[in-house]
């Protein structure tokens, strides 16, 4: 009988420290108010003002990480050649975020016949990218605000205040 009692005793304390009990919450579940905006998402960008005005049917994909790091990449990265930006996101209040990131910028040199050759491309400064977000009420798509800065390699600003919008919608299966 003391076996079964011991037993038994040991069995619900398995049970417990399992994660058996209805209070666990599961990995998959996303409770925090901070995950809404994690994932994958792309968007329909139009600048109304500055350098970026110009580009015209620009989308950006973004990548927002749990922790609060970001990726973003356009359909214009290989005009001129440039690598994807890098940066960090928050919340800000109800279904508000910000985001903010950067990505180096790139120039020609010349002649004209060493980007044919695969170089002729060289550092030219910075862009800075700043966003303030509003998420669906469903957490399916957002619609923000976007600015942005130009610098160049000594860090002075080029432009400043670009400003625009952006539509995105979630990636998922």
């Amino acid at each position: 009988m003391k076996r079964q009692i011991a037993f038994m005793c040991a069995f619900s304390v398995l049970l417990s420290a399992g994660g058996c009990d209805k209070t666990t919450t599961l990995p998959a579940q996303k409770d925090s108010a901070v995950d809404e905006l994690v994932g994958a998402w792309r968007g329909k960008v139009e600048f109304k003002s500055g350098a970026l005005a110009e580009f015209k049917e620009l989308e950006f994909m973004y990548v927002f990480n749990a922790g609060g790091t970001m990726t973003e990449s356009s359909n214009y990265d290989a005009a001129p050649p440039v690598p994807p930006a890098y940066g960090v996101w928050r919340k800000t209040g109800t279904r508000e975020f910000e985001a903010r990131y950067e990505f180096f910028s790139t120039k020609a040199t010349n002649p004209l016949e060493e980007i044919a050759k695969g170089g002729g491309w060289v550092p030219d400064g910075r862009g800075v990218l700043f966003e303030k977000i509003t998420l669906s009420e469903d957490g399916k798509s957002f619609e923000s605000q976007i600015r942005y800065d130009a610098f160049d390699p000594a860090g002075k600003p080029t432009e400043s205040g670009s400003e625009g919008t952006s539509r995105g919608s979630r990636i998922g299966f």
